[in-house]
C-alpha cells in the first residue's frame, strides 16, 4: 500500500538533506515529523473514504528491510548533525535532534517491532541490532517473551496502571522490561539445555550497544557519545510512552484458576488515524496485533468494546507529557470501559 511507503521513506530524505546542510531542510523534518503527518491524517482520511482505503498493507517485509537498513546511516547522519561534525547552526542542530529522535521513537521502533515479530531469523536479527542501537536491545526478548504474554497484568511492566503518569511508568517500565527479559531468556535457556546457543543474547545487548556508543565517540569525539545517547534514549522515550497509551488502565481479569482471561480487543488501545498509522506502520492498531502477533501491518477491525482512542497515538503521546491533562482526559474512558464490561 504506497501510503506507507510514502509516509516512511519521505523522512528518511528529510532528515539526511537536513542533517548534513541544516537550514530549511533541517526545519522541513522537524515540520513533517511534528505536525505535518497530523495534517495528513484529515486530507488522507477523506482520501481514503472515497476510495474505500482502509490503510491494510499485504505484505510489508520489502519496506521492514528496506527501513531497517536504512535506520543505521540515519542514525549515524543525525549523531553527525547533533555532535557538530556537520556544522550546523545551532538551531538546525536543535531541529534536527527533535526531527531525528522523532523519527527514530515512531518509524525505527515500530519497524524494529515488525521485523522481531518475522519468523524468518535474519529479519528478527536486523529488528534486534535497531534495538541495540537504540539502547534497547532488550526488548527483543521482553515484548515478545513478556509483553506478549502478560499484557494487562501486573506481571508485565509494559502495562501502565490506572492513574500511573507516565513519568513513574518510564523508569519501571524500562528495568522492569529488562529484568523480566533476562528471566524469560535463562529460563529458555535453561529448557533448551545442551541445545541453547552459547552466547546469551543480554551479551549482545549490553554489549552492542556499548560498542555502539564508543563507536560514536571514536567518530565525533564526547560530543558525538553525548549526541548518540540523547538521540537514542529520546527515540526509546517515544517508545515506552507508545506503550503507555495503548495499556493504560487496562486489565485482564482474573479467573477462579488464578490465570488471566484470555487477550482480547478491550485490552488495548487503538488509533483508526490513517496517516500516522502508516508512519508507524500500523502499530497504533494495537489490538489486532495482540490477536495477531505475526501479521504484517495490524489491520483496524472494530469491535464492540475496542477501547479507541480520541487523537492519534503521536497526539496522545505527547499530552501523556502532561499527567493532569492526561487524566482528564483518559480517566473517564477507562471507567467508562470498565463500567460496560461489567
Amino acid at each position: 500500500m504506497v501510503w506507507f511507503w510514502i509516509a516512511t521513506t519521505i523522512p528518511i530524505a528529510l532528515l539526511t538533506l537536513g542533517g548534513l546542510l541544516g537550514g530549511a531542510w533541517a526545519v522541513a523534518a522537524l515540520l513533517y515529523m511534528g505536525g505535518l503527518i497530523h495534517v495528513m491524517d484529515r486530507l488522507v482520511h477523506g482520501a481514503a473514504v472515497r476510495t474505500g482505503d482502509d490503510g491494510e498493507f499485504p505484505s510489508g517485509l520489502v519496506l521492514s528491510v528496506v527501513l531497517g537498513l536504512a535506520h543505521f546511516p540515519v542514525m549515524a547522519i543525525g549523531v553527525a548533525a547533533v555532535a557538530g561534525v556537520t556544522g550546523l547552526s545551532l538551531g538546525a542542530k536543535l531541529c534536527c535532534f527533535l526531527a531525528f529522535g522523532l523519527f527514530f521513537g515512531q518509524v525505527s521502533n515500530a519497524n524494529a517491532h515488525e521485523l522481531i515479530h518475522k519468523s524468518a531469523r535474519w529479519p528478527r536479527r536486523l529488528g534486534m541490532w535497531v534495538y541495540i542501537t537504540l539502547l534497547f536491545g532488550h526488548h527483543t526478548s521482553a515484548h515478545p517473551k513478556v509483553h506478549h504474554i502478560w499484557v494487562a497484568t501486573a506481571k508485565d511492566p509494559n502495562s501502565a496502571r490506572d492513574g500511573e503518569s507516565f513519568y513513574h511508568f518510564w523508569p519501571r517500565a524500562w528495568i522492569g522490561s529488562f529484568k523480566a527479559g533476562w528471566h524469560a531468556e535463562n529460563a529458555m535457556r535453561a529448557r533448551a539445555g545442551a541445545r541453547k546457543s552459547p552466547l546469551h543474547p543480554y551479551v549482545l545487548y549490553v554489549v552492542g550497544g556499548a560498542a555502539c556508543a564508543l563507536l560514536a565517540a571514536w567518530l565525533a569525539g564526547v560530543g558525538g557519545m553525548l549526541a548518540y545517547v540523547a538521540l537514542a534514549s529520546y527515540g526509546t522515550m517515544q517508545l515506552l510512552l507508545s506503550d503507555y497509551v495503548q495499556h493504560y488502565g487496562l486489565r485482564r481479569a482474573v479467573r477462579e484458576s488464578g490465570k488471566p482471561e484470555p487477550v482480547a480487543a478491550g485490552h488495548s488501545w487503538n488509533a483508526p488515524q490513517l496517516y500516522t498509522s502508516a508512519l508507524m506502520l500500523n502499530a497504533p492498531r494495537h489490538s489486532d496485533h495482540h490477536a495477531t502477533p505475526h501479521r504484517e501491518f495490524p489491520a483496524l477491525r472494530l469491535e464492540d468494546g475496542m477501547p479507541v482512542l480520541p487523537q492519534s497515538l503521536p497526539l496522545m503521546a505527547s499530552l501523556a507529557l502532561w499527567p493532569r491533562m492526561w487524566r482528564r482526559v483518559m480517566d473517564p474512558r477507562v471507567a467508562k470501559l470498565r463500567a460496560s464490561q461489567q
